[in-house]
């Protein structure tokens, strides 16, 4: 009989702004700690505060997007080590681009649900500040001639694959506006305390909150902002785009922050007296265009309902990454989706989209958004680069 994989705690850092400190000013509150420090500080909380003998963890598998420089190496095995902890445990990095770190929890479910292993920390970690996105390109063609050659003539940012999605669904600049400035409402009334561990600074100084939200923000604010993407090549290219509308303010901050979460078998949490609190109930996966790019969380979906055996409206509480703001109201349109479930306690235009930390992030907000709400089932859905999408859902216990 399979194993049952169950979140026994899910937690993560405060998310900062990423930017460096520049020209004397000051960077983002985490700019100054290496991202080996950040996660390494996270993996230490989360096996701190469940009393657990970290030996016997049996692997930790970390998401990391930019993996050069500070964050070249297999991060979590440096982390775990950084934190002190056993040297006998291993680790793994993984990179299914922004979704790496959900793509670290289902890994280690899916492990666990096979019988290979009982205990495991799925973990995530960027630091936007020190290491930039884009970094690891170093100004090289990451597509080689034959991917140029089939999607000639070109592939796009992502910033212009969210103008095609907005204008595809009928999305005005104000739906998109309205949504951001929701989020960054929902985010400042949300307590994130039982979900934030707080991080030490090199100089002594701690963090304990999100720099990112701004309660401020209303749709007024944000309709004087202009459009980040337009440019007369992609003008006139996709004449489609009758009004660019995609500005910083319905877009996902970079951020820096980490993200952890303790999963095991249950009946190994029941042997260590420690509390399942929701167990993995399905997987999806999906490939779409990768011109539109940010649509794969739709067949995603599709694809863990069907797994599940359940309907969008069996779902209390939708976590879509906020990538940008067409991609979770598209998928709410596509779905008939009650926008009262999506992202309830704000999403990454507020909270900010630390691209490797960011999947255990929405994990840790759906299991604290079941707990606080009572529900039964979550889904967790995630856009990545290149049109692929991670779905999971998770299930209270």
């Amino acid at each position: 009989m399979p194993e049952t994989a169950v979140i026994v705690d899910a937690i993560r850092s405060p998310f900062a702004k990423g930017k460096p400190a520049k020209d004397g000013k000051p960077g983002g509150a985490l700019s100054s700690l290496h991202p080996v420090e950040l996660l390494g500080q996270v993996m230490r909380q989360l096996i701190d505060r469940n009393g657990l003998d970290p030996a016997v963890v049996d692997d930790v598998i970390a998401g990391c997007v930019s993996q050069v420089g500070e964050q070249s190496g297999p991060i979590g095995r440096w982390a775990w080590l950084a934190a002190g902890l056993p040297e006998t445990v291993p680790s793994v990095t993984v990179h299914r681009a922004c979704g790496s770190s959900q793509q670290a929890a289902d890994f280690a479910a899916q492990v666990i649900i096979a019988g290979a292993h009982d205990i495991i920390v799925a973990a995530g970690v960027e630091s936007m500040s020190r290491i930039p996105m884009l970094t690891a390109r170093m100004g090289q063609d990451p597509w080689g001639p034959s991917v140029a050659e089939r999607y000639a003539p070109g592939l796009v940012p992502q910033g212009v694959s969210a103008e095609l999605i907005a204008a595809r669904w009928g999305l005005s600049r104000r739906d998109l506006d309205e949504f951001s400035a929701i989020s960054h409402t929902n985010a400042a009334k949300t307590d994130f305390s039982s979900e934030i561990v707080p991080i030490t600074l090199p100089d002594g100084t701690t963090v304990g909150v999100d720099e990112t939200i701004r309660p401020q923000t209303t749709v007024e604010g944000l309709a004087g902002l202009k459009p980040s993407f337009e440019t007369p090549e992609m003008s006139a290219r996709f004449s489609e785009i009758d009004e660019w509308k995609i500005t910083a303010g319905n877009s996902s901050q970079l951020a820096d922050g980490a993200s952890a979460l303790l999963i095991m078998s249950e009946a190994k949490a029941n042997a260590l007296g420690l509390r399942p609190r929701a167990r993995f109930c399905a997987f999806g996966l999906a490939g779409d265009d990768p011109i539109t790019m940010l649509t794969g969380p739709i067949p995603a979906t599709e694809k863990v309902l069907a797994r599940a055996h359940l309907t969008i409206d069996q779902i209390e509480h939708y976590e879509v990454n906020e990538a940008f703001a067409p991609v979770p109201l598209a998928w709410a349109k596509h779905f008939g989706a009650d926008l009262s479930r999506l992202n309830p306690r704000g999403g990454a235009t507020a909270l900010g989209h630390p691209l490797g930390a960011s999947g255990g992030r929405l994990l840790t907000s759906a299991l604290r958004g079941l707990e606080e709400s009572n529900g039964r089932y979550a889904l967790v859905t995630m856009c990545e680069a290149g049109g692929m999408a991670n779905s999971t859902i998770i299930e209270r216990l």
